[in-house]
C-alpha cells in the first residue's frame, strides 16, 4: 500500500514501518514506534487505555483476532501529524469493516491509535474474543 501522503517525515516512516509489520504479521518492533505515554482508545471501551506496554498488548492482540485483515484507503490530516487507515477483517463468521486513526508527535512516535468498527455485530465478535484473549492480563495473571 501506498504511503506518499503529506505527512510530515517522520510520521510517514513510522506508518511504513507500520505497514511492513502488517504485511508481515510480525509486531515484536512495535514498541520502536510507541511513544512510551501512547494511548489506545478502543471501540468497546468508554474509557482510554494509556502507556506503550498495554497499547502493544491490545495491538498484537487483535491482530492474533483479525481474519483477512487488510487496509483500503489512507487520508492524512493537514498537519501531516495524523492518518486514517481504512480496514476491512473478519472475525469467526462476522465481517466489518473500521478505521485505524493514528496520531504521531514530531519525531514520528505513535501517541494516540483510535479504532472505530461497524457493525456492531462484527464489533460485538471482536469485543468478545479479545475480551476472552485479555481478561488474564487485566486481572492481573499472566496470560
Amino acid at each position: 500500500m501506498s504511503t506518499d501522503l503529506q505527512l510530515q517525515p517522520a510520521a510517514c516512516a513510522t506508518l511504513q514501518r507500520w505497514h511492513q509489520f502488517i504485511e508481515a504479521q510480525d509486531l515484536r518492533q512495535l514498541p520502536e514506534l510507541l511513544h512510551p505515554q501512547a494511548v489506545f482508545r478502543s471501540p468497546m471501551a468508554h474509557t482510554p487505555y494509556p502507556g506503550a506496554p498495554m497499547v502493544n498488548l491490545i495491538l498484537n492482540t487483535v491482530l492474533q483476532v483479525f481474519e483477512d485483515f487488510a487496509y483500503h484507503r489512507e487520508l492524512a490530516s493537514a498537519d501531516g501529524l495524523s492518518v486514517v487507515l481504512e480496514f476491512s477483517a473478519r472475525v469467526g463468521e462476522r465481517e466489518l469493516k473500521g478505521i485505524d486513526m493514528i496520531r504521531f508527535d514530531e519525531t514520528g512516535k505513535i501517541v494516540e491509535f483510535e479504532v472505530m468498527i461497524r457493525p456492531m455485530s462484527g464489533l460485538q465478535a471482536l469485543g468478545e474474543e479479545m475480551g476472552r484473549r485479555l481478561a488474564p492480563f487485566l486481572a492481573g495473571k499472566p496470560a
